[in-house]
């Protein structure tokens, strides 16, 4: 089936709250297609967020199809630190995002589709909506094996994850989101979302490892393009709606007021980092010396992402235990990131502007440290 794209204002909302009406929808239509212009995943994170809190969606379900720019996606109570390599996604400029919904860590890029399904909470189904997916992609692949499990996952050829679940249910509204790996960067994937770091102990929410493969590995017509259309037709044939795929630019105050007031909530680093339950990091490593290597110990603990303890432990004849204990108290209470530390670091140094040898210790004490962060 042909799927008509449109950016027309098509639907008017019918909003819980008073604000402008969005223009979109339209109180005959029994359900909705759209498809985020933006390829940026604060401000998709931020759509459906205002979806949710916004739209009626009694009799009026809400499929959502966006794609993002390389980002890693964790889960609402999960710990950075743990879930991905937070120094080469630095290094490599790769946004990291927290999203509403529970769930575990995920790679994005323009090779990966997300559908968010919005529905009443009575309506909630996560598992007719994979069904929907399955349905699709054998519209476009007949003899595809795909399967959704008891964790609401896909599988392909019965062994390979192609979509991740997770979801926020609300007081009358809820939406299920997946994702669908038709072309990613599974090299990214693999390396972005493994962790360096030891040593920390923490209860959040751990994602669970597994081994994926891309559609477009499997079967080459199997396009971005194609399946997102593919999808399309079988929700609008479904929920007997119309086809047309609405596309949208999430950044615009005009449909979706307040909008942008969300997408710098979700950049912030008090939702990002902020957010994480607290944990704790015990580190040991070894600086140069002498005689020998010497071993120093780094015990920290973290509450909304800022150090609430800290304590390091070297040897006396390294460094004296008041310049520890001055370390040990300048640290508490600023963020659990390498850049305050680095800051913290230049401030410390210019209390004793003429001991070179402290300096040296301190600035390798310190590089220490941010290779923890």
């Amino acid at each position: 089936m042909l799927v008509r794209f449109s950016t027309k204002p098509c639907f008017r909302l019918l909003c819980r709250h008073k604000v402008p009406a969005a223009g979109f929808w339209s109180p005959a239509t029994p359900g909705l297609i759209l498809q985020s212009t933006s390829n940026d995943v604060y401000q998709n994170l931020a759509l459906e967020d205002w979806i949710h809190d916004h739209v009626h969606l009694d009799g009026k379900p809400v499929l959502f199809l966006w794609r993002n720019s390389p980002c890693v996606v964790m889960g609402r109570h999960q710990n950075p630190w743990q879930e991905c390599n937070l120094r080469l996604m630095r290094q490599e400029a790769i946004k990291l995002a927290r999203r509403r919904s529970g769930g575990g860590a995920v790679y994005h890029d323009m090779g990966n589709i997300n559908l968010t399904f919005f529905t009443t909470k009575t309506k909630y189904d996560r598992m007719e909506n994979l069904r929907l997916i399955v349905r699709a992609l054998n519209a476009v692949q007949p003899h595809l094996d795909v399967q959704p499990t008891k964790r609401f996952d896909l599988l392909l050829d019965g062994q390979f994850k192609i979509s991740g679940t997770a979801s926020k249910i609300g007081r009358i509204a809820a939406y299920h989101h997946c994702t669908l790996l038709c072309n990613t960067d599974r090299a990214a994937l693999s390396s972005l979302l493994k962790s360096p770091l030891q040593g920390i102990k923490s209860n959040a929410t751990p994602s669970i490892p597994s081994v994926v493969k891309n559609l477009l590995e499997k079967d080459p017509s199997l396009t971005c393009e194609t399946l997102m259309s593919a999808i399309a037709a079988e929700y609008a044939a479904y929920h007997h709606t119309d086809n047309h795929i609405n596309l949208i630019n999430p950044a615009d105050e005009t449909q979706f007021p307040g909008i942008n007031s969300r997408v710098k909530e979700l950049q912030g680093w008090e939702w990002v980092y902020g957010r994480t339950p607290k944990f704790s990091v015990n580190a040991t490593f070894h600086v140069p010396c002498e005689q020998a290597r010497l071993e120093i110990q780094v015990s920290i603990d973290v509450k909304n992402g800022l150090i609430e303890t800290f304590d390091i432990k070297a040897p006396g004849h390294w460094l004296p235990p008041e310049i520890g204990n001055t370390l040990n108290s300048s640290f508490i209470g600023s963020k659990f990131c390498p850049t305050e530390t680095t800051l913290l670091t230049n401030m410390l140094l210019r209390t004793c502007p003429d001991d070179q040898r402290l300096h040296s210790k301190w600035k390798i004490l310190c590089e220490k440290i941010r290779g923890i962060m």
